[in-house]
């Protein structure tokens, strides 16, 4: 949709936000178009690209609520209605039978409204997208006869437009005579087509994401082979890992004399594996030089550090010699994102450095998923397993779990050997001198402090009685539960088991008939969710265990800001999640939300559960988005 006036600012703004849709970097462009919508109300552009991006971030139902929450419903343009043509379509893959069918169906007739409106005004260019959505709908439905239909109309359509040949949206002309051509069994024209649909569609990946989704969707539905669709590969994204270099004339896991041959594998790898982005550290020696290749063949690249950078660069950066200093200095710069772990000191706990590691590998899944692109892990390794609560190994370890392809680049003079098995994990510290990675719920009744005297023996009962059932079940896989009043607090170790117990508090809770327990209706539970590194120490005035640490605050933040009845999780949580491969959960982005008691702005995520083909990756669909 384009913009209403083109002022430089607002230009700009829409520029911006536009170029991390294109990358596939949906939750910063839903930010950046949210911003610019508050800036200018009344541009609509921004408003439907703020929309778009949660949905092509696979928040369906979310991108729905900002739909009507943006008084988009009230406008009649075509870009606005095949908007919510997309979402009831995307809403429709994640339903079963009729309701799947009756919502593609709304989308169809929204679709094919659009189109016999451009139609019978003579405007072919408006007309061709709609048709080909409403024929690819018509496939879903079981109405083959009709999809082909609309697909030979909107051919013919096209075969007008390229007397025009429009500049500003041959990419998706030709993409639509593609699908077109795939719904009418001319699988000759597609194989040739697919080529150049990918050609045209460089550097914008969010689009190709878009249409290889549409494509391989219709090709199930028709029985084909999606062999077909082949030349729409997406680069790849990798997590990237390994050892630290030595100081000049020092022996260790990786020495100066390798960096030639090391530097030569990654950028082999990188380039015939067509990596396009990657996430991890930055610490002298592999790191780095992952990072330096990765921007040298123009990929995107994206650091996490585990703690402050000052502690970082002390520890894992100085201790090499040289001048990785400035060399890390000169990736940072042209990174294309920067975040930290854990804004607090090392304080020599090791386990920071595992913590930033599954942070990466999780920001990795996320993002390939949202972009439907390959995923790997490169890993420079002697192939040695020192034993060690973070590290290599450790993360070698992590990633094969997953059992996603990855890249060992040995060094070292164990190059033609592997000793994982021998890895054994070290016993933890006492944990009142160490932080532990933990898992941690805080909830409360929105509503309660309104009960009275009588009602609140009431909400004893019929809440929290519920509450503690629910618990139970859990006990054996949490470490701690405190409750004050209406106030709940759980700590686990595992992430996939706090989402299990969130969402099952919350359903238990919609379970409860608040009339007839004598409640009022308003009651509901708010729960917010984080991950992170915490100390378990003795409570001197209770004689028991309890858990403290910034950690623990930011996760109390969440929880009074989280909608009645929802579970909202920081972007961790979600991106350890995506790496415990939990399928049978999503989380869609809800934006940069202001925390509690003036904590700051994080990152928050919708917690839910998935079914059919629902879950945190792109539900893509032909749309046009030019930039104005």
């Amino acid at each position: 949709m384009k913009l209403t006036q083109n002022d430089p600012a607002r230009l700009a703004g829409f520029r911006e936000a536009k170029a991390y849709f294109s990358n596939g970097e949906f939750f910063r462009s839903y930010d950046l178009a949210k911003e610019g919508l508050e800036r200018w109300p009344d541009e609509l552009a921004f408003a439907h690209l703020a929309v778009l991006s949660l949905a092509n971030a696979g928040a369906t139902e979310m991108a729905l609520k900002k739909f009507e929450d943006f008084g988009l419903e009230q406008h009649e343009a075509p870009e606005l209605r095949a908007l919510l043509a997309r979402l009831k379509k995307d809403l429709g893959f994640a339903s079963q039978g009729q309701q799947r069918l009756a919502l593609h169906a709304e989308a169809q007739a929204i679709y094919e409204g659009n189109y016999r409106r451009a139609e019978t005004a003579g405007e072919l260019a408006e007309a061709y997208y709609p048709g080909i959505n409403a024929s690819a709908l018509a496939v879903w439905t079981g109405d083959r006869a009709g999809a082909a239909r609309l697909a030979g109309k909107v051919l013919t359509i096209l075969e007008e437009l390229k007397r025009e040949d429009r500049a500003d949206d041959r990419y998706w002309r030709l993409a639509t005579e593609v699908e077109a051509n795939l719904i009418l069994g001319e699988l000759d024209a597609v194989e040739r087509l697919v080529p150049e649909v990918w050609r045209l569609g460089v550097p914008d990946f969010a689009q190709i994401a878009t249409t290889e989704r549409q494509l391989r969707r219709l090709a199930a539905a028709l029985g084909l082979s999606e062999e077909l669709l082949r030349g729409l590969k997406q680069p790849a994204v990798a997590h990237y890992t390994g050892h630290i270099m030595a100081k000049p004339g020092v022996q260790g896991r990786l020495v100066e004399e390798e960096e030639p041959a090391v530097r030569a594998e990654i950028e082999r790898i990188i380039r015939t594996e067509r990596i396009g982005s990657g996430y991890g550290s930055l610490a002298a020696g592999a790191d780095i030089l992952f990072a330096e290749e990765l921007l040298r063949q123009g990929g995107a690249l994206h650091v996490v550090l585990p703690f402050t950078m000052e502690d970082f660069i002390t520890h894992s950066v100085e201790p090499s010699g040289g001048n990785w200093v400035e060399r890390f200095h000169a990736c940072l710069t042209r990174a294309n994102s920067v975040q930290y772990a854990t804004e607090d000191r090392y304080l020599q706990h090791d386990c920071l450095f595992q913590y930033c590691s599954q942070l990466a590998m999780g920001l990795a899944l996320l993002a390939a998923r949202h972009m439907m692109a390959p995923v790997m892990q490169c890993v420079v390794w002697d192939g040695e397993a020192r034993s060690g609560i973070a590290g290599t190994v450790v993360d070698i370890k992590d990633w094969r779990r997953t059992g996603l392809p990855q890249h060992v680049i040995r060094c070292g003079s164990r190059v033609g050997e592997e000793n994982l098995s021998a890895y054994v994990a070290p016993e933890a510290p006492p944990m009142n001198r160490c932080r532990s990675i933990r898992t941690m719920l805080f909830g409360d009744f929105h509503g309660f402090s309104k009960l009275t005297d009588t009602e609140l023996p009431c909400f004893a009962e019929n809440i929290m009685g519920p509450v503690s059932e629910v618990l139970r079940g859990f006990a054996e896989k949490t470490a701690f539960v405190n409750t004050w009043g209406d106030g709940i607090f759980v700590v686990l170790d595992d992430v996939h088991e706090a989402a299990a117990l969130a969402l099952a508090l919350q359903e238990r809770m919609r379970g409860v008939d608040l009339a007839e327990a004598g409640l009022p209706p308003g009651l509901r539970l708010r729960l917010g969710g984080h991950l992170g590194p915490v100390y378990q120490l003795t409570d001197p005035v209770l004689a028991r265990p309890n858990f403290y640490g910034a950690h623990v605050s930011r996760a109390a933040r969440i929880e009074p800001v989280t909608p009645e009845g929802c579970v909202y999780v920081t972007e961790t949580f979600a991106a350890i999640l995506a790496l415990r491969d939990a399928t049978d959960f999503a989380c869609d982005y809800a934006g940069y939300t202001e925390m509690a008691k003036h904590y700051g702005r994080l990152r928050i995520f919708l917690l839910r559960r998935v079914s059919g083909e629902t879950g945190p990756t792109v539900l893509g669909d032909i749309e046009r988005a030019p930039i104005a």
